[in-house]
Parts: C-alpha cells; sequence; structure tokens
C-alpha cells in the first residue's frame, strides 16, 4: 500500500470522524480500530501502522479505491427521498427491494451525508446483546461492561438527545423474533423523536404478514407501527443500467442492450458484467 492510498484514506478517515463528531467517537464505531491508531492516522505518524490495519480502516470506513463510478438510479432517488422524509417528521417505515438493487448503497451514502442517521447491516445470528452493542458502536459509544439494560437505557438516552435520529436496520428480516421485538420498545421509547426503518427484500413484508395471520407475539405491534403496509421500491430498470454501463465506459449500444438483458435487474451482474467487457475478457 502506497502513501498516495494511505493519505486517501487518511483523508476518508477524516471525514469520517466529523461525521461520527469527533475521533473517540469514530474509533468506538470501528471494530479493532483504537483511538490512537485513529489520531496517529489522522497526524500523518504511520510508521507502525501495519498494511492489515490500514485495509481494515478503509473497509469499515467505505473507502473504495476501485474507481468504479456509481449512478443515482431510480430507487436510489426514490429511497433517499424516503430517509429524508423519515428522519426530518420521525417516521417508522418498512421498506423492500428487490437483492441487488442498491438499497444498502444507498442508505450507506444516505448516512455519509447526514448526521444522526445509524446504519445497522443486521444478521442472522445477532442476540440481543449484539444488537445493541452494533447500535452503541455505529452511534460511536463505548458499551464496554454494559448489561442488555444498561445498554438499552443508553441507546435510547443518546437519541433523545438528538436532533432527527434515524436507524437504519438493513436486512431488518435477518433478526430472529426475539430481536425484532426490539423495534417495539425502541418505537415506544422514541416515539415521535426517532425515526427507524426496516429495510429488507419482500421477504419482510411477507414474515411480518405471516406473523400477524399466526398470532405470533409482536408481530402485530410491528405491522402496526409500520403502517401494516412495506413500501415497495421500483427495481433496476434499463435506462438505470445503461446509465451505469455509460459511467463506467461501456458506450456501445450492443454491449449495452447485452448487459441489460443478461444483468437479470442486480446491480452486482451489472457490475461484473462491466468488469468483463472492458477488461476485455468477455
Amino acid at each position: 500500500m502506497n502513501d498516495q492510498t494511505k493519505k486517501q484514506i487518511a483523508d476518508a478517515l477524516r471525514a469520517y470522524c466529523e461525521r461520527k463528531g469527533s475521533q473517540n467517537k469514530a474509533a468506538n464505531s470501528l471494530k479493532g480500530v483504537s483511538a490512537a491508531t485513529v489520531s496517529h492516522v489522522l497526524s500523518g505518524d504511520w510508521g507502525l501502522i501495519k498494511s492489515e490495519m490500514w485495509r481494515s480502516i478503509s473497509a469499515q470506513i467505505g473507502y473504495k479505491p476501485d474507481g468504479w463510478r456509481a449512478v443515482e438510479t431510480r430507487d436510489y432517488k426514490l429511497l433517499t427521498g424516503l430517509l429524508a422524509d423519515a428522519q426530518e417528521n420521525a417516521l417508522v417505515m418498512a421498506i423492500t427491494g428487490d437483492a441487488g438493487t442498491g438499497k444498502t448503497f444507498a442508505m450507506r451514502r444516505y448516512c455519509d451525508s447526514h448526521a444522526n442517521a445509524y446504519l445497522l447491516q443486521c444478521a442472522e445470528f445477532w442476540n440481543k446483546k449484539m444488537f445493541l452493542q452494533e447500535l452503541l458502536s455505529a452511534m460511536g459509544r463505548d458499551y464496554s461492561g454494559y448489561s442488555i439494560g444498561e445498554m438499552m437505557y443508553e441507546c435510547v438516552s443518546e437519541l433523545k438527545k438528538q436532533d432527527s435520529p434515524m436507524l437504519l436496520l438493513d436486512e431488518g428480516d435477518k433478526l430472529s423474533d426475539c430481536v425484532l421485538q426490539f423495534f417495539i420498545t425502541l418505537y415506544n421509547q422514541l416515539e415521535g423523536g426517532c425515526a427507524i426503518i426496516l429495510c429488507a427484500t419482500s421477504h419482510l413484508c411477507k414474515r411480518l404478514k405471516r406473523g400477524v395471520k399466526l398470532n405470533k407475539r409482536g408481530y402485530n405491534e410491528i405491522f402496526s407501527r409500520v403502517g401494516r403496509k412495506c413500501i415497495e421500491l421500483k427495481g433496476l430498470g434499463a435506462s438505470d443500467v445503461a446509465a451505469v454501463c455509460r459511467a463506467n465506459g461501456v458506450e456501445d449500444g450492443e454491449l449495452i442492450r447485452e448487459v441489460v438483458e443478461d444483468c437479470e435487474g442486480d446491480m452486482r451482474r451489472v457490475r461484473r458484467k462491466i468488469h468483463a467487457l472492458t477488461s476485455a475478457k468477455y
């Protein structure tokens, strides 16, 4: 890793610290990265920082040096508008869209440019403690030695202090029932003062409706709090794919048509196809 790349990562980390509010909060939100390391990176004292640490920092703050040029698709614009409305008015929503349509990218971009917006990438293996640890970490809070009850109190207390906070639970359908029910607690404690977004594939809406039908504990309350509906994104359209192709060096109409027909509405497939075409490997 050369010094130019390190400088770019340091600049990205500096912007990340500004979004988090301080170097300490930034360090608390990064796994395996101490406040001292953050300070060394920002001050240019790089002698003892290993390549593995540079890679870890760059991955966690979203720095990507590959030169890929993103495009604001129709779903990007729609989702960004929904998030802005939710944050301004402390709304609670469930938003669904197909895999590979750029939901996570749009949410990350939104959090990068808006204060007090926190994105959690949910996982199946999370229990209550892990969920709260991830939430506190996203907010730049130290959770060392806290019980589950103390962590919940700290989360709610911190969010109540903030101006227009928002929680984004990406892939929220992966949460177990007991963790998903934290949604009810957070809503009850923060109603009218914090936006909460559940975002996932259409499986989320099916799961909520099935839970209500089967009278499973908590599901009727959750579905009620999101307005008894899931807002569906439109998906990746042909014009979106064409715009991405042109932004990343594929100008030929036949090749663009080939990408559109091959991608199956999945941005990951679009990216792979464009890589193959531009690197002359296809």
